[in-house]
């Protein structure tokens, strides 16, 4: 049975740039993200890169890895998100996020799982949940 932890996430920065031609149709963009996760996930200035298709000015999708560094429920390591979602024309944004298979360390070595977010324009920071597996 997976354990279960919450928590929030508060971004600390973001540098977005251009990527290819800004013609008419779908933009690509790719953005260095810094985040701090508190709660069941503590850690602070994680390592985060997106790659996002704008498919309209204010509407797309990203892909992305971000490597958390710190504890999870006390135990110490790291591991890496591979996290995939969406954004609305509102600024809502939603995510899904898996452990990438063999990237846990320390006493997180063998973890698995998966979890998702909510992001509300213009909150300071947004809840998470993470289901997980330490084997």
């Amino acid at each position: 049975m997976p354990a279960q932890t919450t928590g929030r996430i508060s971004y600390a920065n973001w540098e977005e740039h251009p990527v290819g031609s800004a013609g008419p149709g779908p933009r690509l963009a790719h953005a260095a993200v810094t985040n701090d996760f508190a709660g069941g996930i503590e850690a602070a200035g994680t390592t985060c890169e997106y790659s996002i298709v704008y498919t309209s000015d204010k509407t797309g999708t990203f892909t992305g890895l971000e490597l958390l560094t710190g504890r999870l429920d006390g135990r110490e390591g790291s591991f890496v998100l591979e996290e995939r979602g969406e954004f609305a024309a509102d600024g809502t944004v939603r995510c899904t996020f898996e452990v990438v298979p063999g990237s846990a360390t320390g006493e997180l070595a063998g973890l698995s799982g998966s979890g998702s977010f909510v992001y509300a324009p213009g909150e300071p920071s947004f809840p998470y949940d993470f289901a997980y597996v330490l084997g």
